[in-house]
């Protein structure tokens, strides 16, 4: 059997290194050809001592001086050490490759992934940022260029096997799973003064601090409906969110019959990404089966946007579209840095959002550069108005 040749973008992340478990458990089946990572060195250092990548990249120059001095005398072949969103890019369009994963967090893993697009690379996408900023954008590349784009998120990795077999005209409604994340019960005054601290512990998944506060501030499941809207071509006003704290439903699609079908498991992100590296194949996975008797309830209710404004803003981005999501996802950024940071509150997370989206005007003529202007005003914007806040608190 020849075994499929993957680069990743975000090694040393939650998704990364659940996708190099997952390799790890298949070596018949996938070799590592290239591999990109931000700051952490020494546990890139580790990776590339495993897997022996061809091409790797790092943050920046810094950084790439550290693995070189972590790398020296270790073995005969390096590998070619790359930094900077251009080493990113040359990662991700590995001309050894078959697939990229594209776990990079946030809109940085935009240019890579569109570069793997254009060099004809299949894409396993959990970068959900990338269909957020440019999504009109990386679908009509994938269509140009013949490119598969599979989901690894958990939510579209369940509507996507929920798809199988079925014909897309018969389909009525996407049903969106979340967790709540660990505030769904606290009361709008409880979450006024929240910590990040308490903000990272979410109830079910363990993931990266930016994405867990995405998860706690509802926002990360607005980013999933702009997500799902790009991937499965669905309308917004045929795309609902229902608030399930189990987290064993990742997610359903409804159909214009009224059947209703779910992919259910346990919370465990090598399960979609096995799915991703292997379709249209199912593998034998090593994770923890779901106990259906275990099961003591499996509940559902309506998020409440007025308690969790986050999930409104990106409904709203969505509808007005052109670059207004990238506004959005690009405030979102700056501002869930600020709160980890401690310079703003858990609150003035949407209010940053929803400035920054008001000052804006949509592009007339979308296209890559529009995006990435927009996504570089945004931030900008959104630093201004954090600046101002933290001198109004101050005072």
């Amino acid at each position: 059997m020849t075994r499929k040749k993957i680069s990743i973008i975000g090694s040393t992340g939650s998704i990364g290194r659940s996708t190099l478990e997952v390799v790890r458990q298949f070596p018949d089946r996938f070799e590592v050809v290239a591999l990109g990572a931000g700051a952490n060195a020494a546990l890139f250092f580790e990776q590339i001592m495993e897997f022996s990548p061809r091409i790797v990249s790092v943050m920046d120059a810094r950084v790439a001086s550290s693995l070189q001095n972590l790398l020296a005398g270790k073995r005969d072949r390096f590998p070619e050490i790359l930094y900077g969103g251009e080493g990113y890019c040359r990662v991700a369009a590995c001309p050894e490759a078959d697939m990229l994963v594209s776990a990079m967090v946030g809109a940085a893993g935009l240019l890579p992934t569109l570069s793997a697009i254009e060099a004809g690379k299949d894409i396993a996408l959990a970068n959900k940022e990338t269909l957020v900023a440019a999504g009109e954008i990386v679908t009509e590349a994938a269509a140009e260029n013949n490119v598969r784009i599979l989901p690894v998120d958990s939510e579209h990795s369940a509507i996507f096997q929920a798809l199988q077999g079925n014909h897309r005209e018969a389909l009525d409604r996407v049903l969106l799973t979340a967790s709540g994340g660990p505030f769904f019960h606290k009361s709008r005054k409880d979450l006024e003064t929240v910590s990040p601290e308490a903000a990272l512990c979410h109830p079910n998944w363990s993931m990266g601090p930016k994405i867990t506060i995405d998860s706690a501030t509802l926002m990360n499941k607005g980013l999933e409906v702009i997500e799902a809207h790009w991937l499965f071509g669905v309308p917004l006003d045929r795309i609902s969110v229902f608030i399930h704290p189990e987290s064993v439903v990742h997610s359903m699609v409804e159909y214009l019959d009224g059947s209703i079908i779910a992919q259910m498991g346990v919370p465990d992100m090598k399960i979609p990404i096995a799915y991703a590296l292997g379709y249209p194949e199912r593998l034998p996975v090593k994770c923890p089966k779901l106990d259906l008797f275990s099961l003591q309830k499996l509940s559902f209710y309506p998020p409440d946007e007025e308690k969790f404004p986050c999930l409104r803003l990106a409904f709203d981005a969505c509808r007005i579209g052109s670059t207004m999501p990238a506004v959005l996802n690009a405030a979102n950024e700056i501002a869930v840095h600020a709160f980890l940071k401690k310079t703003i509150s858990f609150y003035d997370i949407p209010k940053v959002i929803g400035e920054v989206m008001a000052s804006h005007k949509p592009c007339e003529k979308l296209g890559l550069d529009a995006v990435l202007q927009a996504d570089a005003w945004a931030r900008e914007e959104a630093s201004k108005i954090i600046a101002c806040r933290g001198v109004q608190t101050c005072c």
